[in-house]
């Protein structure tokens, strides 16, 4: 695979998958060591799409069926499938006879995913202020989440938590077919380099903040501030995705 072969055990052996995964790998993990439980077409997407969220196939990278089906311990019909499905998906680019290619992050691409994830956040933000108090709770447990991975300086797990707080308030808007796309869109930043770095404290500071402003924020009387502190947010995530810190 161009630069050789993942630094990693093939799922047959013993799955070992990115942190920085869609609900998909995590159900692979969890099934472990009943993974051939799983279909293989499942096997195989969650496999390269872990591998591409963590960029140990980054940008560029030329994947090949007989590779793949290798690595994961299926046949290549699966595989198949599976980058269909990634092609769908907007990770790779098929090419007949010769293997899927890993799509680059460009610099349009970040500014596409800032602006369809204010999109949906501030709606978001409409759609559950009638029932806000309930998610209170939920909210304020991730931040404490949030809090004992700063503490521990466990990164990865500090930005998995990042994201179920989001799709929390997505997810509480009840429209199934946002939260749907706004998980796509969550996917793509990790792509973008914030969950490939190892976070300063400075910057899990700030952002235990920002997420406290906003549980604050749904306590209040006002949905206007709350949108606002919304967009904020997302704009702060902006300037590490663009560099300009």
């Amino acid at each position: 695979m161009g630069g050789g072969q993942p630094e990693h055990e093939p799922v047959s052996d013993g799955l070992v998958l990115g942190d920085e995964t869609a609900e998909i790998a995590r159900v692979v993990v969890e099934a472990a060591p009943g993974v051939e439980k799983i279909p293989a077409a499942e096997r195989v997407y969650a496999y390269v799409k872990a591998a591409i969220l963590d960029r140990v196939y980054p940008g560029g990278e030329l994947l090949t069926e007989g590779e793949l089906a290798t690595a994961v311990g299926v046949s290549r019909t699966p595989v198949r499938e599976a980058l269909l499905r990634l092609e769908e998906s907007g990770l790779v680019k098929l090419y007949p006879k010769k293997g899927a290619l890993v799509l680059p992050v460009l610099p349009q691409e970040i500014e596409d995913v800032l602006e369809a994830r204010e999109l949906i956040e501030t709606h978001a933000a409409g759609k559950v202020w009638p029932r806000r108090k309930q998610l209170i709770e939920t909210l304020t447990r991730r931040v404490d989440e949030l809090r004992a991975h700063r503490e521990a300086g466990d990164a990865k797990s500090f930005l998995e938590v990042d994201r179920a707080f989001h799709e929390a308030i997505v997810d509480a808007a009840g429209n199934q077919i946002l939260a749907k796309l706004y998980n796509s869109l969550r996917d793509r930043q990790v792509r973008m380099g914030v969950p490939g770095i190892e976070m300063q404290p400075a910057r899990m500071d700030r952002s235990i903040a920002e997420h406290q402003e906003l549980i604050e924020a749904l306590g209040g009387n006002s949905v206007k501030r709350f949108r606002e502190l919304v967009v904020a947010h997302i704009n702060s995530a902006a300037a590490d995705l663009r560099g300009t810190r």
